[in-house]
């Protein structure tokens, strides 16, 4: 109990300034690409396969920590409730990619390049940082870990589908010109590999190894705690290296960037709100809640933009949005966190779960 106290006052501490450091980090990136072009450069360089290896190194370590702190095998017991598992899988393959759709319309009826990025991040849901949001929001490791497990393998088996579909079929419906898109295979499976299956890995081997070793008491009352940390600061290292090579584009073209961002923080937030209202309705316990929630409100960025690039090039209107998302997408989970902590007190005051 006492350790559960403790945990909970660090926990607190973090979040009472995780937006601040956000930001901090954000300006150091954008400081860095003006005063530093030297480091820029490298940091360019650093390209192998379309995948930039400081920021890929990043998103892999600071994934590691809520990886490790996954019982594995919890998992199957996690999913319990099968509801939840066909309703989150509602949540991210047909709602999420529909209303990024229309949104991708709505805000964007002149600009078919623009559109087709915003669609592409639609389809693409979310393997990684959901992780770290739903750690930091206190949600159930097990049910984001399996629920990101399910949404690896959907996006292997229907990315290139659904995307194509969104793309060069559906928007003739709207009245306007379908695109012709080519989705390649390796493009999903590299993402699904990089930015999931090596901190998947990770995690399980540096959890498995310390309990057969130092026994599951130490692992988790001395090993995780002290690899908490690492999340935090591979987050803030990542931030600085993403602004310092894409911060600029808020200042190149402000209100494109501006308008890229509305319909995003409306996804975000809808998405968010949208699911746990339903979680609350079939009244779902809150870290069960919270993993389903954040998982929905969640994208795969890495994926939109190497699909973009490999499709329309590296300096088309596609690629740009799908730079832009990250840059809107951190602060405002990082915001949602705090709403999810409020919503626990208003609906989950006193514990009681389903």
């Amino acid at each position: 109990m006492t350790a559960r106290i403790s945990s909970q006052k660090k926990m607190s501490f973090v979040d009472r300034f995780l937006t601040l450091w956000i930001f901090i980090a954000m300006g150091i990136g954008i400081a860095l690409a003006k005063w530093s072009p030297n480091f820029v450069y490298w940091i360019q360089s650093q390209e192998k396969g379309g995948t930039n290896v400081p920021i890929a190194l990043g998103l892999i370590f600071m994934m590691v920590p809520p990886l490790a702190k996954v019982n594995y095998t919890r998992i199957p017991k996690a999913f319990g409730r099968k509801d939840l598992i066909f309703y989150s899988l509602i949540l991210n393959w047909i709602v999420g990619p529909m209303l990024m759709f229309l949104l991708a319309f709505l805000f964007f009826p002149d600009n078919n390049d623009y559109r087709i990025g915003l669609i592409l991040i639609g389809v693409a849901r979310c393997i990684a940082m959901v992780l770290v949001w739903n750690d930091l929001a206190d949600g159930d490791r097990e049910v984001a870990a399996g629920l990101v497990a399910l949404n690896s393998i959907f996006q292997l088996l229907f990315y290139g589908s659904l995307a194509f579909f969104f793309v060069g079929i559906l928007p003739e419906l709207f009245g306007f010109q379908n695109t012709l898109i080519n989705i390649h295979y390796w493009d999903i499976a590299s993402s699904v590999l990089i930015y999931l299956g090596i901190p998947f890995f990770l995690g399980w081997f540096i959890r498995t190894v310390s309990i057969s070793i130092k026994g599951e008491d130490w692992t988790i009352n001395k090993l995780l705690p002290f690899l908490s940390p690492i999340t935090l600061i591979f987050l803030l290292l990542t931030i600085t290296v993403i602004f310092s090579l894409k911060g600029d584009a808020l200042f190149l073209i402000p209100f494109d960037v501006i308008r890229i961002a509305i319909p995003l923080l409306i996804y975000f937030i809808f998405m968010f709100l949208f699911s746990f209202a339903l979680g609350v309705i079939i009244k779902a316990d809150y870290q069960k809640n919270a993993a389903i929630s954040f998982t929905a409100a969640g994208n795969n960025f890495e994926l939109a933009i190497a699909v973009a690039i490999g499709t329309f090039g590296i300096t088309s209107g596609q690629a740009f949005v799908g730079i832009v998302g990250p840059l809107i997408e951190i602060p405002t989970l990082v915001f949602i966190v705090k709403i999810a902590k409020k919503l626990r007190q208003r609906f989950y005051n006193k514990g009681v779960t389903a």
